[in-house]
């Protein structure tokens, strides 16, 4: 862990490999932002807009929206089944489950024959009356669907040959509208960053609706879930283990106690990691997952990695990876090779190296388990 303190904020750092200077730019403005009490720094970090990924930012009195970013509420869920993985070890088996899923878990929409139903405690009214009317048709349409980029849903082997999914998705368009519009209520600091008074009515109601996006991307991946569930019950009557399943968040924030004070801990592509507290940390789509508890590190906001993170942008893993390097790094995996060109930004060789990502938070988390991927999918637009 290296701890340098810019300003009045301390900055802790628990990284995997160098910084970008942009990256540390970032960090370092961010360090000098009025309110701003404790920053730490995951080792997933990347640049991203407004604040990088894999930054926990402690504030007093203020409310970063750009430290939660547009997809409010996105994190990992997991569940085990009661059965081995070896059900998904022939092409027939996989490519029958790959067809379901394509069937029962869209990218983008469900088809308006069939219209999921929201959850009772999502399925009130925004701040303001476009959300509110976002909610009635798109909020609909999109929910338990698992989105584009970064998003998948994965089948897993644990080391002792059981059998899990992981998904990750969050609160697809209605967060990056609930983000959008309170965007509009924001002032910038002197260090350019945009905030809210956290006891303006303005800040209030961004926490409102924030706690909604973070519901809505919860009970969205429960659904995933169990329509997975009733996927394998059906194809091979293996059925889950309703004790085992997870669930947590990597963009959000709340308030939390640290040092004695409470503060605003905002949490981008970072997860709570308390003493105990579960966690779900992906690595890419052809490297191992863990599931996590917390080490209770008051240093690093209690916080951990939310994944491998990006080493590669988009367009530069889309240069430099080629079909063959893809396909020699998913060997083992089932995928759907006919998208393997749309892929390729999503490849291994775009992610840090999720052993060392893994290494460098070790005094921030305890590995539980290790799963090595069996299927993974990731919808089609």
């Amino acid at each position: 862990m290296n701890c340098e303190t810019v300003n009045k904020a301390p900055v802790h750092m628990w990284i995997a490999d160098s910084l970008s200077s942009e990256a540390r730019d970032n960090i370092d403005r961010l360090a000098k932002t009025e309110g701003v009490f404790h920053i730490a720094i995951m080792p997933d970090v990347h640049l991203a807009n407004e604040v990088c990924v894999g930054s926990v930012i402690a504030t007093e009195g203020i409310i970063l929206p750009g430290a939660i970013g547009g997809d409010i509420g996105c994190g990992m869920a997991a569940i085990g089944f009661n059965g081995d993985s070896s059900v998904l070890s022939d092409k027939n088996a996989a490519t029958q489950v790959m067809s379901q899923l394509y069937a029962r878990i869209p990218a983008i929409r469900h088809s308006r024959r069939f219209v999921p139903i929201i959850p009772q405690n999502c399925d009130r009214p925004l701040s303001f009356a476009d959300g509110t009317r976002m909610l009635d048709k798109d909020g609909r349409l999109e929910f338990a669907t698992l989105g584009s980029g970064n998003h998948f849903l994965e089948f897993q082997a644990g080391e002792d040959g059981r059998l899990w999914i992981m998904v990750h998705t969050g609160s697809r368009a209605m967060g990056q509208a609930i983000a959008a519009h309170h965007l509009k209520n924001t002032i910038k600091t002197s260090t350019g960053f945009k905030y809210l008074d956290a006891d303006s009515d303005e800040g209030k109601e961004f926490l409102m609706d924030m706690e909604w996006a973070v519901a809505y991307a919860k009970a969205s991946r429960r659904a995933i879930i169990f329509a997975c569930v009733e996927i394998m019950k059906r194809l091979f009557g293996l059925a889950s283990d309703a004790t085992t399943i997870l669930d947590c968040v990597h963009n959000f924030l709340g308030r939390e106690d640290v040092s004695g004070r409470q503060v605003w801990v905002h949490r981008k592509g970072a997860i709570s990691v308390r003493d105990g507290e579960i966690g779900v940390v992906p690595g890419s789509m052809g490297t191992p997952s863990f599931h996590v508890t917390g080490r209770n590190c008051e240093a690093a906001l209690f916080s951990s990695a939310h994944g491998a993170g990006r080493c590669r942008s988009r367009s530069e893993a889309r240069r430099s990876i080629s079909d063959r390097q893809f396909l020699k790094s998913m060997q083992g995996i089932w995928f759907d090779h006919r998208r393997a060109q749309q892929l390729l930004d999503e490849a291994p060789g775009a992610y840090k190296d999720i052993i060392a990502v893994m290494r460098a938070q070790n005094d921030l988390v305890r590995t539980e388990r290790k799963l090595r991927p069996i299927l993974n999918f990731k919808g089609a637009a």
